[in-house]
């Protein structure tokens, strides 16, 4: 990797493909993606059994500029992309999960692997002992997983079998594996969280850098002139992340499954992150050409409202449709009450009036926060040879500690302040964005609370009334504002791109 890390608008920064060219500022933006290993690369390359390498909070400064850590923001850039609308022949074409699609061999094979996966449910019934957290029946299943993992993998991924080690030699199928069991839930805890859906990405990204997704191109689709830019990894998202969650919707219906790390009525969702990016970007401003940036607000013209999501008859109309409202509604599957209560975040959400554009901008912050950058979530998160440890050499080395990293979990010692690595701080301690470093300064996101929790003893009133739910704590660091504006919300509290 090369070049300063830029490209893809003011907050939505990641490096690009080639170092960026002096000659003129207006050039045309160039959208990295994950790199793929070449056959010839891929026969000396060392394979690396994934191990932990986050075991306290000050380790976490040392993954933000980690490769593994650029590698995973890129594959979410890519991703979100993909799935923004387009502007073909004056006509917006959008990407439901209901549309007509032809997914290419791969991505069928990981859907016929996913729903290999769910039928192991029907090998561990529930446990019928008392409880008071999951059900016991779910350490069953994921025992059944582990033990036909090498068999699933070589059956439904062709050439996994000739990429696994020998002997004692660790091979791609080692650690594809490793992502793969890690993204099922903990069988110790029975719960399962966004770190297990980070890995599940982390699974993705390691089978496309091994080149699992690149077939020969048939000849008649050669010459398509129709094709739209981003067909793969559309594909990858409709036809491998939703069945994804669709399983893992079922596995935490059937054995009660806990939030992993949840903050719960402050956190965005329990469970889930990467439905809610995706999804927005499935709704956002169609782009004309692939060299236009990033929509930062606007929606699509047949996209439903922001305000939609608070409606429950709304989110299931929509759930089979997109991706934002069938997280949505699985959220309403299992929570009783007002959705301004047990969902505040979102609820503040759906009130944006700049479009899912921008949803989507502050959607992409939020998940290099509260999930990248947070060592609840990470601590779990391996790494080998495709997801390294290794420092990225372009990754800017910035001074301080964001206020993220300030609350971590700490002890006597790390590999940071051992010096491992060299001062290493978050990237987003100036700026909050996707890998690397942009030119607009911001602050950091923020923790997840109710939205309009005010710092004083009377709680300014939310949208329609909201009830109130009491006062927070007041933070001596966070001047409060003038009350009843947005501005008397502390910029560590609250939803940062909502109006």
């Amino acid at each position: 990797m090369s070049g300063h890390y830029r490209g893809c608008g003011p907050e939505l920064d990641f490096p690009p493909a080639s170092p960026p060219s002096t000659a003129s500022s207006s050039a045309t933006p160039s959208f990295q993606k994950l790199e793929i290993l070449r056959a010839s690369t891929r026969q000396n390359h060392t394979f690396i059994r994934p191990t932990k390498r986050i075991h306290e909070g000050p380790d976490v400064s040392r993954f933000l500029v980690s490769q593994a850590y650029r590698d995973i923001g890129i594959f979410v850039l890519q991703l979100n992309r993909a799935m923004l609308p387009r502007r073909v022949s004056s006509q917006t074409q959008m990407f439901p999960l209901d549309a007509p699609r032809s997914d290419p061999q791969p991505v069928l094979a990981l859907r016929d692997l996913l729903k290999k996966v769910e039928a192991l449910i029907d090998e561990a019934p529930l446990d019928p002992g008392p409880r008071r957290f999951g059900n016991v029946g779910f350490r069953t299943w994921h025992q059944i997983l582990e033990e036909r993992a090498d068999s699933l993998l070589k059956e439904f991924l062709p050439g996994m079998a000739a990429e696994s080690g020998s002997n004692e030699a660790v091979g791609a199928l080692d650690e594809v594996k490793a992502y793969f069991l890690g993204s099922f839930g903990s069988a110790q805890r029975l719960d399962y969280g966004t770190g297990h859906e980070l890995s599940f990405l982390a699974f993705l990204g390691c089978l496309w850098k091994l080149g699992f997704f690149v077939s020969p191109p048939s000849p008649d689709s050669e010459n398509k002139e129709d094709k739209i830019p981003g067909e793969l990894e559309r594909s990858i998202v409709l036809g491998a992340i939703e069945p994804y969650l669709q399983v893992i919707r079922r596995l935490i219906l059937h054995y009660t499954l806990e939030p992993a790390g949840s903050h719960g009525v402050w956190g965005l969702d329990d469970h889930s992150f990467v439905p809610y990016i995706l999804g927005s970007a499935q709704l956002a401003r169609p782009i004309w050409s692939e060299s236009e940036p990033t929509p930062l607000e606007g929606s699509a013209p047949q996209s439903p409202r922001p305000s939609d999501v608070a409606k429950p008859e709304r989110a299931t109309a929509h759930r089979d449709r997109w991706m934002y409202f069938s997280a949505v509604a699985f959220i309403n599957d299992v929570k009783k009450g007002p959705f301004w209560e047990h969902s505040p975040i979102l609820f503040d959400v759906s009130g944006i009036r700049d479009g899912w554009g921008k949803i989507n901008k502050g959607m992409l912050k939020m998940f290099n926060a509260e999930v990248l950058a947070k060592y609840p979530v990470v601590q779990h998160f391996p790494f080998g040879s495709l997801f390294s440890w290794e420092a990225d050499p372009d990754a800017q080395k910035v001074v301080g500690t964001s206020v993220h990293l300030a609350s971590q979990p700490t002890t006597t010692t790390s590999s940071v302040a051992s010096g491992e690595g060299g001062p290493t701080a978050s990237p987003w301690t100036q700026a909050t964005r996707m890998p690397g470093a942009g030119a607009v300064p911001g602050p950091g996101i923020p923790y997840s609370r109710a939205p309009w929790a005010g710092t004083g003893s009377t709680v300014p009133m939310p949208r329609g009334g909201v009830p109130d739910t009491g006062p927070l704590p007041v933070m001596d660091s966070f001047p409060p504002g003038v009350r009843g504006t947005a501005s008397a919300q502390h910029s560590i509290t609250k939803a940062p791109w909502a109006k």
